[in-house]
Order: structure tokens, then C-alpha cells, then sequence
């Protein structure tokens, strides 16, 4: 059974990477040039919007750019294609490949990669295909974040089946790893056939980052004796550092029973952050529902060295509102969090 990744099918109240192996926060100053310093106790990136509201190419790649200026260490993406619910109809985001394509081409430094992407939207071949055509765009920046999906309106909508993902993503995923990582596979599963399937030209040796977004103990069983990250979604974890030890653990023993060990996987989990002006974020299962990360420069960013405690390696903030703004105002718990590294 997978577990339910409930990306931005949310309502509003109103209107670098891994290796391999009282007052809310406001800017204090104008935009900067920035890398992250080597002595943050953690990566620190953030996801595009995605519905929150109509969004156009020009301000996705600004906020992209912004981004990486003020010192973010990744930028991401949902991939997704179709909401719909009864108070705001219809709503869709962009084709996620296309625009990941246009963030690397406008990018340098900063990491990329979509959370998570979904493989039945794709022939996996294609997907592997996809994934290694942005990575050469990036200069080998993609994180490829995967998963099997749970939204059932889209998948109706486009023509997709719903029925048996775990099962469709372990062969989509046997497929995309094997491509990536040697180039090559002759496959015939009972969804997906790849006869004598070649990734040529070839991205990076080894390909990318390969990360699963999943607690479900089936999808862990499939991916953790492969994967470079894992990664949670906030209401997995009550948006609280502690809602992080469970789910760690249910890693851990995957990484046991694969005969791998714990420290060979990254951990990243996404964080609701919210600022001025934010719309009253409201995800659509009521029970997914948490408390945001709030405050000053200084309580956010202790907020994170929180995660960073727990073992978190990259967290992803889904930010309300997620607008150029709020990545100014953000700069300071960045800067926050180079200055003061102690996770005591």
C-alpha cells in the first residue's frame, strides 16, 4: 500500500547535493550573492510553486535564479498534471520535465530535481531518457526524486492506470536505475517492456541521484537497496523534527534488511514554512493538516538545526506564500544558519 504524498492538491483559505556513496522573518537587506558555506548543518532547498496560484514561466525562472542568489542549496519542482475538488475546480501546474529543462538552462549552482516525480506519467525508458537530458542541462545537478503516485484524478483525466502502482513502479523503477546507471537493459515485465534499450549519449557516470518519497513498506523494500536519498513529506512528520524518529527507523530497518547501511542513504524531508502574507496553506485531506514553522530569522533557522539533530541531511521548505518575496525574506535564516553551525 502506498502512502498517501499529499503534494500541493491544497486549497488556500483565501483567494548541493548529496555524494554519491516574535516578529515573522523579514529580509533585513537587499538581495545578495550567496553559496551556501560548507559549515551549514544542512542543505536547505525549495519547492516552485505548483497551484498555490497561476504562475508563469518568466517568474518561475526569476524565483529559480533568486534562489540560488540568496543561497539556497536545491530548488524543486511537483510533478504533477491535474487537481480538481469542488471549491476551486479545476487546476493544473505546468509539465514538470519542460520546466526542470528550463531551470537548469537558467541556473548554475544550484541543485534540482522534481518531488517527487511520478513514473507512470511516463514509459520509464522515456523517463530515464528525461532524467538524463536534464542532468546534461544542469551540469549534473539533478536530484531524480521518485515515486508511484496517489493522485487518482489525474491519473483518470490522463489516461493513466491506477490500479496496482507499487507493482508498475517497481518494474518503471528497475528500468530508470538500470538506464542511469549502466546504460542498458533488456526488460519485459508484465506493465513496461524495454527490449535492448540503450541511454546513449550517457549523463554523468552513474548517472544522478537517484531519491524515493515513500514510508511505504513495500516501496522501501524495492528502493532502498538502490537509492542515494530518501525523502518525507511534512505531514508525514506533523512539520515537527520529532515526527522524524519513526520514520527513520522504518529506513533503518529497510537499510538492515538490504544490507545496507544507514548512513549510506541521505535523509531530507520537506518543512511548511510560513511568512507575511501567507493564504492559510490547507492541504486537501484535513488529516494531513500540521502546525507551519514560523517566526523570526533565528527560531526558523533553529527550527531546522532541529531536523538537522535528527539525523536530516536536506530539507526541502514549501513556503507560504511562495513568492520572490519570501525567498528575500528567507536570506537571513540562511545567513542564520551558516553563522552558527551547533546543533546543541
Amino acid at each position: 500500500m502506498t502512502s498517501t504524498r499529499c503534494c500541493p492538491g491544497w486549497s488556500a483559505a483565501s483567494g548541493s547535493t548529496a555524494t554519491r556513496t516574535s516578529s515573522k522573518a523579514t529580509s533585513s537587506s537587499p538581495t545578495r550573492s550567496s553559496r551556501p558555506s560548507p559549515t551549514r548543518p544542512l542543505k536547505v532547498g525549495f519547492q516552485l510553486p505548483e497551484v498555490e496560484r497561476e504562475v508563469r514561466w518568466p517568474e518561475i525562472a526569476a524565483m529559480a535564479r533568486l534562489g540560488e542568489q540568496v543561497g539556497f542549496d536545491s530548488v524543486w519542482l511537483g510533478d504533477h498534471l491535474l487537481y480538481r475538488d469542488e471549491v476551486y475546480g479545476a487546476r493544473g501546474p505546468w509539465e514538470a520535465w519542460t520546466m526542470l529543462a528550463g531551470i537548469a538552462a537558467s541556473t548554475s549552482r544550484i541543485a534540482i530535481g522534481p518531488l517527487v516525480a511520478c513514473t507512470s506519467f511516463h514509459n520509464p525508458a522515456m523517463l530515464a531518457k528525461l532524467a538524463g537530458t536534464v542532468d546534461e542541462i544542469s551540469g549534473g545537478r539533478l536530484i531524480l526524486g521518485l515515486g508511484a503516485g496517489w493522485n487518482e484524478t489525474e491519473y483518470r483525466a490522463f489516461g493513466f492506470p491506477f490500479d496496482r502502482r507499487v507493482a508498475r513502479f517497481a518494474e518503471a523503477f528497475t528500468i530508470i536505475r538500470t538506464l542511469l546507471r549502466e546504460g542498458h537493459i533488456d526488460f519485459e515485465g508484465e506493465f513496461y517492456t524495454a527490449r535492448d534499450c540503450e541511454l546513449v549519449p550517457r549523463p554523468r557516470p552513474g548517472g544522478p541521484l537517484l531519491m524515493v518519497g515513500s514510508m511505504g513498506e513495500r516501496m522501501l523494500a524495492l528502493t532502498v537497496p538502490y537509492v542515494d536519498v530518501w525523502n518525507a513529506w511534512f505531514s508525514w512528520t506533523g512539520n515537527r523534527p520529532e515526527g522524524v524518529t519513526p520514520l527513520r527507523a522504518k529506513v533503518d530497518a529497510a537499510c538492515a534488511a538490504a544490507g545496507r547501511k544507514p548512513s549510506e542513504i541521505q535523509r531530507t524531508v520537506a518543512v511548511l514554512v510560513r511568512l507575511p502574507g501567507a493564504t492559510g496553506r490547507r492541504e486537501a485531506d484535513p488529516s494531513q493538516e500540521v502546525t507551519p514553522l514560523e517566526g523570526t530569522p533565528e527560531v526558523i533557522a533553529d527550527g531546522l538545526r532541529g531536523y538537522a539533530r535528527e539525523g536530516i541531511g536536506h530539507v526541502q521548505l514549501v513556503i507560504d506564500p511562495i513568492t520572490e518575496a519570501s525567498l528575500e525574506a528567507l536570506a537571513p535564516v540562511l545567513e542564520e544558519l551558516d553563522a552558527h553551525r551547533d546543533l546543541r
